[in-house]
């Protein structure tokens, strides 16, 4: 692992600071290209116009003919928790404005698959639905769309995924990322699509005279829904993202949010007063995630879904304890697929030994739901995009294998499945994804080809410095900001993909250091002279006397008493 510290434009910290922002503060976000302290205005009146996203305004005009002839309307959504979120968002804001018929309908992983198939379809027609809408999928599902239509279906599409070589035939497309859209945060998550949708379509009512400005129905209650799964679809955060999830995070910690998301704060042990987006992120997200990856997402719909405080605890622990089983079978999958990644490892110039350009593996005894986590788990631990396969579990499917890839920058992953695709016909019975993240399926006989063929793609695409890990800082830490109050104001700040964490790095002195929990690094540091307690989660080997170490803060409470701690990302030794 190489370590960095970014770039720091001079000049863009001085604007920020002669702003009033804090020193640490400006130079973290100049570091991440902001300019001026107006492009930090989280307000409501700085988000994107919705109009601006092509297909809102024809997505409104056929949502509300539908509501004025009462309409059956039906929501097809993505099991994982943007789909879910999503789901949830369409559900509750068409409600709110007017709605009176909404039901929705989230496919099995195991038994349907992704997207909108003809057999959801038939589902969906044969349910007495006269719409269908999408929420975060849709946009590559051309025969289901066109089984739909068969059937006498309306089908409004919301999505936010690259589309195929073919648009499915929906009677309106919205999607950043469709061809002609213009719409500037081509990152928005699938639930930030279906907001959009809802301020279009409360537009559009207003013009029929059913509100005025005075009388509409409030959108931004579904907010904290669309912060959530926002953060947790690990979309990039762009400013319009990043005032979307601080709005949410306003509300949440001002205790304006659903009976669902505070349950499951609960059941998370987190305080929805403080919360920040590492709570979204590995804390909600994966609880709500559990359900779609290992039984039916259709609880965490509900838990989102619902205004009884009891309900909601209830699906809470429910969510918890599948999470539970969830962590226990990842596990030992991870176990497993690290001793078959470094069976493929092979002899290098200097005699040491290397994963292969990317890395591939599968196993009999895998689960497919939770493939994904362990791809990324592999990718993390030897930096080589990884895809992990397990044997399909639908009816009439057992030849086939699923598999789900994680990528490193500097290697698109749905551009390297598409050239397999092209070099090999017929070894991809199915693909799809974006850059960092893509599933695919493969006939059990044709993973060796898929194998080599995937190796032989990264071979080409990526050299040394690409396949050298490396970690992006923002330096040194000035001693007068290890305080527990700075600690606080960082946390309240947006981070995630693309707008990263604060992360510093500076040789320590490693005074002491022991495992805890068999699998943790306890340290005890001397930073700039001054002792510090550090902890690297999931590290095992020990450390130098001196190491060059890359840290984020946090803080450690104990007696009552909270004290800086750092929280260990890697070492450069």
């Amino acid at each position: 692992m190489k370590i960095y510290a970014r770039e720091i434009p001079p000049r863009s910290v001085w604007a920020l600071e002669q702003a009033g922002v804090h020193p640490l503060l400006a130079r973290l976000f100049a570091a991440r290209g902001v300019l001026a302290k107006d492009e930090l205005d989280d307000g409501l009146a700085r988000l994107l116009p919705p109009d601006t996203l092509h297909g809102t305004r024809e997505a409104a005009v056929l949502l509300a003919d539908a509501m004025a002839l009462d309409k059956r309307l039906c929501i097809v959504a993505d099991y994982d928790c943007d789909g879910a979120t999503a789901c949830a968002v369409a559900v509750r804001g068409l409600r709110l404005l007017g709605a009176r018929n909404v039901s929705y309908l989230v496919p099995d992983r195991v038994v349907d698959g992704y997207g909108l198939t003809p057999p959801i379809a038939e589902r969906v027609a044969d349910s007495g639905a006269d719409m269908l809408i999408t929420v975060d999928n849709g946009i590559a599902s051309v025969e289901g769309v066109a089984a739909a239509k068969a059937r006498g279906l309306q089908v409004l599409v919301t999505d936010h995924h690259l589309p195929g070589p073919e648009l499915p035939a929906a009677d309106v497309l919205v999607n950043p990322n469709q061809p002609g859209c213009g719409f500037e945060s081509k990152s928005i998550a699938g639930v930030g699509v279906m907001f959009y949708v809802l301020l279009a379509l409360r537009s559009e009512l207003r013009l029929r005279g059913i509100f005025t400005a005075a009388t509409q129905p409030k959108l931004d209650v579904l907010l904290p829904l669309v912060a959530l799964g926002t953060v947790a679809d690990v979309v990039k955060l762009d400013a319009n993202n990043r005032r979307l999830v601080a709005q949410g995070l306003r509300r949440i910690r001002a205790g304006a949010l659903p009976a669902g998301i505070a349950a499951l704060f609960k059941a998370a042990g987190r305080n929805a007063a403080v919360a920040t987006t590492f709570d979204f992120g590995f804390a909600l997200g994966p609880r709500i995630n559990a359900a779609g990856r290992l039984a039916d997402m259709t609880l965490g719909i509900e838990c989102l879904l619902t205004d009884d405080a009891g309900r909601a605890d209830e699906l809470a622990r429910m969510l918890d304890g599948i999470n539970r089983e969830r962590r226990d079978i990842e596990g030992g999958m991870r176990d497993q697929a690290l001793l078959l990644a470094e069976s493929l490892f092979g002899a290098t110039a200097d005699g040491s030994e290397a994963p292969p350009a990317a890395i591939s593996v599968f196993d009999a005894d895998f689960h497919e739901g939770v493939v994904g986590i362990v791809a990324s788990r592999i990718k993390d631990r030897f930096h080589r995009p990884t895809f992990v396969f397990a044997a399909s579990g639908a009816p009439g499917k057992e030849h086939e294998l699923k598999g789900s890839g994680r990528s490193i920058p500097g290697f698109h992953l749905r551009d390297a499945l598409d050239l397999v695709a092209k070099r090999h016909p017929g070894v991809l019975l199915r693909f799809g994804g974006h850059a960092m993240a893509a599933g695919c399926t493969v006939a059990r006989e044709k993973f060796d080809v898929f194998e080599q063929a995937l190796a032989e793609v990264a071979h080409e695409w990526l050299d040394a410095a690409t396949l050298t890990r490396r970690l992006d800082t923002d330096g040194p830490l000035a001693r007068e900001y290890m305080r527990i109050d700075l600690v606080d104001t960082l946390h309240r700040e947006v981070w995630g993909q693309g707008f990263a964490p604060p992360t510093f790095s500076e040789e320590v002195e490693v005074v002491s250091q022991r495992l805890v929990g068999e699998k943790h690094l306890a340290l005890k540091l001397r930073h700039q002279g001054q002792p510090v307690d550090g902890i690297w989660f999931g590290h095992t080997e020990p450390l130098p006397a001196r190491v060059k170490l890359a840290f984020r803060l946090d803080a450690d409470e104990w007696q009552g008493v909270r004290r800086v701690r750092f929280l260990v990302e890697g070492a450069e030794i």
